[in-house]
Parts: C-alpha cells; structure tokens; sequence
C-alpha cells in the first residue's frame, strides 16, 4: 500500500456517544493490521483511548490538528470533513 495515494478523512463526531467528542479517521483502504498499528500510535500521540472498527479509527477528545499533522508525516493526503 502506497501512503501517496490515498486520501483520508477526519471528521469529529458526537451523535450517539453520550455528549463525548470522538475524532473519526475514515475513508481508509482496506488493510486492517497496518491501520490497527495507525491507531496504537495515534493513541499515544493523543494521551487518549481510542479504537479500529468498522475500518474507522476513533480517537477520545477533539484531535483533528494532531492526527492530520501525523497521517501527512505518515504520507498520507487528509481532509477534514465536516464541522
């Protein structure tokens, strides 16, 4: 998989979360193990919890910034979506 050519999506989520604010990383190719190493590293980036599921990663709190910054290192095109 080639980091360059794709194009991930970041977008803060609160619906059906009991008022917590969740960073959603999605968009992503289907390769679940170098994604769930993604997430393990994001974790510790962030200080937070956070977890790989249905080929999303979510992040506790608001980290748009910091995820961006780390996935455009990593290689990766980002946009933030939504609000």
């Amino acid at each position: 998989m080639v980091p360059s050519q794709h194009t991930l999506k970041i977008r803060l989520e609160k619906n059906g979360r009991g008022g917590k604010t969740v960073t959603v990383v999605f968009e992503l190719p289907n390769n679940e193990p170098y994604f769930k190493e993604i997430e393990k590293k994001l974790k510790g980036l962030c200080g937070t919890g956070g977890s790989f599921k249905n080929n999303m990663i979510e992040i506790q709190g608001d980290h748009r910034e910091k995820i961006k910054t780390f996935l455009e290192k990593t290689g990766f095109k980002v946009k933030l979506a939504g609000g």
